[in-house]
């Protein structure tokens, strides 16, 4: 018997790519519960699902919060056994959550899966999240083709936050997602807290959708590539990077990214990001140690070429 399953929503705005999201979720062939997080958005989504999907449960927040803050809000409203993230950017294939609830069933130590998502032209998305020792988290696979996945070689750290799938005993044992990151990074801490927790993850490849990406925050933009650098710098800080034996690799490489990003974008967006991120992780609640999911085969110029897409870089 498969488990039952919450499926969280956040949305902030973007009325049609969220009803794309919801009749794609209409058509799947497993039982579910939605819940429809709006996150304080500019727009009329709250009256439209009431009109419109009356079986939706929805959460208004009064103040916008960020994605971790509006998907712990769903999880904590939800029940189910199962609790499944995802993005209002997603198109998901009718059978995504029964493939990706299905190793749940049998085995009691999983705690995360990850399904396969592909861009809008083909080329994979991603099949979750790896990370290399300095805990620099990368899409798996990302622009890579169905055929590169015969040798998978990159170990599953955990799910992608466009879809991630949790069982809701796994994050009552380490936590949800942490809301002092307001987007970015706050999927690859949980995976992170998860895997040093004993909690197993997957890659459930026959789970599949279509992920249109930046829908919200616009790809490569200013407010991203800030977000994104305080995410990092929030993890460097709160895991103790600069103070373990990773600290010159996670030093050297934040010096070249964020040279790289003030060369290409004329701005220190990132590097402001960075700096924000590591004042809040100081003050962040102590993170593990040790953990055992993350890549120790990813030396420092693969972990460069992954930056800029080269999946094939090892």
């Amino acid at each position: 018997m498969l488990p039952t399953i919450d499926v969280v929503v956040p949305v902030y705005g973007n009325w049609d790519i969220t009803r794309d999201c919801l009749e794609h979720l209409r058509r799947q062939t497993l039982e579910h519960t939605v819940i429809v997080v709006d996150d304080a958005g500019p727009d009329d989504t709250v009256a439209r699902l009431h009109a419109d999907y009356p079986e939706v449960t929805v959460i208004a927040l009064p103040k916008n919060g960020g994605f971790a803050a509006a998907c712990n809000s769903g999880i904590r409203r939800g029940t189910g056994e199962i609790v499944v993230l995802v993005n209002n950017d997603v198109q998901a294939d009718p059978t995504m959550l029964e493939y990706l609830a299905a190793p749940f069933a049998t085995n009691s130590t999983l705690g995360s899966a990850a399904p396969l998502l592909f861009a809008p032209n083909g080329t994979i998305d991603a099949v979750g999240l790896c990370a290399d020792p300095t805990l620099a988290g990368f899409l798996r696979y990302h622009g890579a083709t169905l055929d590169d996945l015969e040798h998978d070689t990159f170990p599953l750290l955990g799910p992608y936050g466009a879809v991630a799938a949790y069982r809701r005993s796994a994050l009552d044992d380490v936590g949800l997602l942490d809301e002092g990151i307001y987007m970015y990074g706050e999927e690859l801490d949980l995976a992170l807290r998860l895997s040093a927790g004993g909690w197993a993850t997957t890659a459930a490849l026959d789970s599949r959708g279509v992920h249109l990406g930046g829908a919200t925050s616009g790809r490569g933009s200013s407010r991203q590539r800030q977000r994104a650098g305080f995410g990092r710098g929030y993890i460097l800080s709160a895991y103790g990077i600069f103070r373990g034996r990773q600290a010159f690799r996670a030093a050297v490489t934040e010096i070249i990214v964020c040279g790289g990003d003030l060369v290409l974008s004329r701005d220190l967006a990132s590097t402001i990001g960075r700096i924000a991120g590591l004042r809040a992780g100081f003050k962040a609640t102590k993170r593990p140690s040790v953990v055992p999911g993350i890549d120790a085969d990813l030396k420092f110029m693969t972990s460069l070429r992954l930056r800029v897409g080269d999946y094939k870089s090892r």
